[in-house]
């Protein structure tokens, strides 16, 4: 399993110029979050990620694709919502 400093570089190297907290919950789920180091503005919160699922480097790829496919949604919801911008 990766450790989640490993994690946690792994994506803020994969989604720079962002900055990345990983923390896990006492059922050993995995809260990511990407956020705006500066101003702190939060781009996006997943939570309920299986910590086991994250023993090998394609499912740690896997990971990256699936936030890079919820960071898009999440830009091109707040682009489009007057209520969210």
């Amino acid at each position: 399993m990766i450790y989640l400093a490993q994690l946690r570089a792994h994506l803020e190297r994969s989604f720079s110029p962002l900055a990345c907290d990983c923390s896990v919950s006492g059922d050993h789920s995995l809260t990511v979050k990407l956020y705006h180091p500066a101003s702190g503005q939060v781009d996006l919160v997943i939570s309920g990620l299986s910590l086991d699922s994250l023993r090998t480097p394609e499912a740690v790829a896997a990971l990256v694709e699936e936030l890079r496919y919820e960071l898009e949604i999440a830009s091109l919801q707040s682009s489009t919502d007057p209520d969210l911008a």
